[in-house]
């Protein structure tokens, strides 16, 4: 195990998670704070809301607001800014001013329906919204220092661990929506307090058990009982769940604070049970681009193999929660195999939700797009093709700006003589490594290019491990120390480099990136026959924009020539990939519906390929990820 270097000491330099995040800083985040006023939640917690008024608060209000304070908070240890720290003062003094005498905080209830407190778990989401307020406050805390806030969450966590467990007089259930278990575990570190760790494991350890509380309190209510509780999670407990199950975004949620409580619980027969999900979700349940939920009804996983395209769900928060489940999984074991997952979905998946100019989000992230075709969304029609400003259910703008605000929290992590690069980004770095303090820098053009220079500005005085990841696409690499090769030992996916090194030492890391045709298991029925492109982490797709409407008349030619161009989408420079094809002549085809194979005629094109998270940046067209091969 590790620890993650703190985000606070990681600083990006020009390279394109900096400048991605710099985007993140100077339009996601005032882009979400501007429509979370405009909406009312922003004042919810002034508790003066009175029936009949609009707009009315809603159950999920209090997290969009927590999961903006914290992106704020992050970028505020970076980046300070009295004005943004004011208007998140001016929000803890309502909470704290909203919060009752026992520690109980959720503007929803305290005006909506104080009388069903506690009543519907499953549904309401009460624990979901005291989750992300607990990551907020320890997200303040740490960006400032103040305290105020993490001491209004203390007390609600105090409220919620008297009220749940299985002492007498305690409610034996659990959220429907999980969150607080990671949020606890942060409140357990910033803190120190045991109490915080022992309700984190309890919500993980209670869930799914008999009889099962979520069917218990719906016959309390008058309600007859659901038949599954698969969507929550809460089907059978958490060590006996072998398989990525329903809701995805809860799912994913959840299955990070399994690997959470399993680590600092130093339990195996949890971290067992994450591992059985963790290998049902990436060889089973997981699309090419590292998004998770498949299913439209439901937003949830459905069965192994089953990744349709065009309907595919892929919900924003789902692909974060990934991530949030890889870096939760990588601390519990360094392996490389998580950090290539939280790489391929923060890079396609993540990416693909946030428009490049950082104003636009995607809720839903298809991966087959044709603006004139039949789509399925239970909740009513809604824009695809073109990313909206905002959502109803706006769990999503938050969760972004929040991801990447923290962002240099994933990239390097410490444990003893061993210092781990997981994702690669142009940076500087401060930590405490072999018991030393050490400086180090990252440049590199990745992840359009494979060069990699770590300079180590100060070191431990003693022999110590340097870990570089080597990414599971890499087909071969060179290393240079100081501009002389070395070899160094591969352990589980890292290379690992010892020796005692030297203030000033240079490591080059180079990884070729050939364009590579992806197929996928001939189980998955949707992409039979076609194959999907790839180059180093990055997912190339298919838009009308470059190569003209009916993207399912183009065919990949046989053993094709890959080049690369350098062009610009939405003002971002990137490499395009062009290939031969062929386009079928769909006018020869005089109005016939059907005729005998062989009778059609086809031509030449050049095929353009973008990056999968550069879609939808030029209008409302079609897209296309696996394309047909001849």
């Amino acid at each position: 195990m590790f620890q993650p270097i703190d985000w606070r000491n990681v600083q990006f330099g020009d390279g394109f998670l900096g400048e991605r995040v710099r985007v993140n800083r100077e339009a996601t985040i005032p882009a979400v704070w501007r429509h979370t006023k405009a909406t009312g939640r922003a004042d919810a917690f002034k508790l003066a809301w009175r029936e009949g008024a609009e707009p009315r608060p809603h159950q999920f209000w209090d997290s969009d607001v927590a999961k903006w304070i914290e992106a704020a908070a992050y970028d505020l240890a970076i980046q300070p800014n009295p004005e943004t720290e004011a208007v998140i003062d001016g929000l803890v003094d309502d909470m704290a001013a909203a919060q009752m005498p026992d520690g109980y905080l959720n503007s929803f209830f305290q005006q909506v329906c104080p009388d069903q407190r506690w009543k519907n778990l499953r549904d309401m989401h009460e624990l979901y919204c005291a989750g992300h307020l607990m990551e907020a406050a320890v997200a303040y805390f740490q960006g400032t220092g103040k305290r105020a806030f993490l001491e209004v969450m203390c007390r609600y966590a105090d409220c919620i661990e008297r009220t749940f467990g299985t002492g007498e007089g305690q409610l034996p259930g659990y959220p429907g929506h999980e969150e607080i278990e990671l949020a606890l575990v942060k409140l357990h570190a910033a803190t120190g307090e045991e109490r915080y760790r022992r309700l984190a494991a309890y919500f993980v350890n209670q869930r799914g058990q008999q009889p099962n509380y979520f069917a218990e309190e719906a016959k309390r209510r008058g309600e007859k009982p659901r038949d599954t509780y698969e969507n929550a999670q809460a089907h059978v407990p958490a060590r006996e769940q072998a398989t990525a199950e329903g809701h995805s975004v809860r799912a994913c949620y959840f299955y990070a604070g399994m690997a959470d409580v399993a680590r600092i619980e130093n339990d195996q027969a949890l971290a067992g049970a994450c591992r059985k999900i963790w290998r049902n979700i990436t060889r089973r349940r997981m699309y090419v681009t590292g998004g998770v939920g498949s299913s439209f009804q439901g937003e949830r996983f459905t069965v192994d193999y089953d990744l349709p395209n065009e309907t595919s769900y892929a919900e924003t928060c789902a692909q974060i929660a990934l991530v949030f489940f890889a870096s939760r999984m990588l601390r519990l074991e360094a392996k490389a195999e998580y950090a290539d997952v939280m790489e391929l979905a923060l890079y396609n998946s993540v990416l693909s939700g946030v428009s490049l100019d950082g104003e636009r989000i995607f809720y839903v992230n298809p991966h087959a797009y044709f603006p004139a075709g039949y789509r399925f969304d239970p909740r009513g029609p809604r824009l695809v093709g073109v990313r909206p400003e905002w959502h109803g259910c706006a769990c999503c703008p938050s969760n972004l700006a929040r991801l990447f605000a923290s962002l240099g929290g994933y990239l390097y992590g410490v444990g003893g003589d061993r210092l781990y690069l997981h994702l690669y980004a142009s940076s500087s770095a401060e930590c405490v490594w072999a018991g030393a303090d050490c400086r180090f820098s990252v440049a590199t053009d990745y992840p359009f290019g494979g060069a990699i220079r770590v300079r180590l500005d100060q070191v431990p005085p003693a022999s110590a491990k340097l870990c570089l990841r080597l990414p599971g696409w890499a087909r071969n690499y060179k290393v240079l120390v100081n501009g002389g090769e070395v070899c160094g030992k591969l352990v589980e996916g890292y290379l690992t480099l010892e020796r005692v090194w030297r203030a000033g030492d240079e490591v080059e890391l180079s990884l070729p990136m050939p364009v590579e045709q992806i197929e996928a298991h001939p189980a998955v029925r949707h992409d039979v026959g076609r194959v999907a492109l790839k180059r180093g982490p990055l997912v190339y797709c298919f838009e009308a924009a470059d190569n003209g409407p009916d993207l399912n008349q183009l065919v990949l030619a046989p053993s094709p020539e890959f080049h690369l161009v350098q062009t610009e989408i939405a003002g971002l420079p990137v490499p395009v990939i062009l290939a031969p094809g062929e386009r079928e002549d769909a006018a020869a085809w005089d109005g016939e519906l059907y005729r005998p194979l062989g009778w059609s005629r086809t031509h030449p094109v050049q095929l353009t390929a973008i990056p999968y998270f550069m879609w939808a940046n030029r209008g409302d067209g079609e897209m296309l990820l696996w394309l047909r091969r001849a």
